[in-house]
């Protein structure tokens, strides 16, 4: 799987690619991970990427000229672009990332992710992507850290990235939105006169199922 992310601040992504599951999967040639930098997008002398709202108002807006010609340099232009690549903004009014979204997602071999700032984009820019994506109802300063939610989501879906491919089967969320992950534990056997339950010990793996769907926590709201 290929992500493209566009920004106007490629090394914010350098220290979490660079390291844990995400590296090891870019090693392996599993995932492809390509920044690109707004900017060089742009035309003007001060590669300007936003500029003061029409209207008036507080704030800068991102330009849509910067955002289309990054696309249309990377294959991303949605009347060239294949079936298999999806254009995504990532917006707070968009719709809420969740596993099945990130399930339908992954079916795709190529994604590539807008990341704003400022107060927003220009409206034009929606016209561009195939859909929009939020990771939460509240505010954050730009669409980097969505993008890092979406890739990191995305790539356990790709066999071979995780250690166990059953892995993204069996964790939270993958069976129902309400239910979570059961209790876990590992060594010491004893912390601070907390023993380990002892089913869990018993080697009895139908007991120790049974535990498990027992004492799954479900979801506060």
């Amino acid at each position: 799987m290929r992500f493209d992310i566009l920004t106007i601040f490629p090394k914010i992504f350098q220290s979490y690619f660079d390291d844990s599951i995400i590296k090891r999967a870019q090693n392996k040639k599993l995932v492809t991970i390509k920044i690109h930098d707004l900017r060089d997008g742009a035309k003007d002398k001060h590669r300007a990427t936003d500029d003061r709202p029409y209207g008036g108002g507080p704030g800068m807006v991102m330009k849509v000229e910067p955002i289309y010609n990054t696309l249309k340099k990377i294959g991303a232009v949605k009347s060239k672009k294949a079936a298999s690549h999806r254009v995504i903004l990532l917006t707070p009014q968009g719709n809420t990332l969740t596993q099945k979204t990130v399930k339908r997602l992954s079916k795709y071999k190529i994604i590539t992710l807008i990341c704003g700032r400022y107060e927003g984009f220009d409206e034009r820019v929606r016209s561009l992507v195939d859909e929009q994506i939020s990771i939460g109802d509240y505010v954050l300063t730009g669409g980097e850290l969505p993008a890092m939610v979406v890739v990191d989501t995305l790539a356990r879906f790709v066999p071979g990235v995780l250690g166990h491919d059953g892995s993204v089967k069996d964790e939270s969320f993958s069976k129902s939105l309400q239910t979570l992950e059961y209790p876990q534990y590992t060594r010491p056997e004893i912390f601070r006169r907390k023993r380990v339950p002892p089913i869990l010990l018993s080697g009895n793996h139908q007991l120790i199922s049974e535990w498990r769907k027992k004492h799954q926590r479900t979801k506060h709201r």
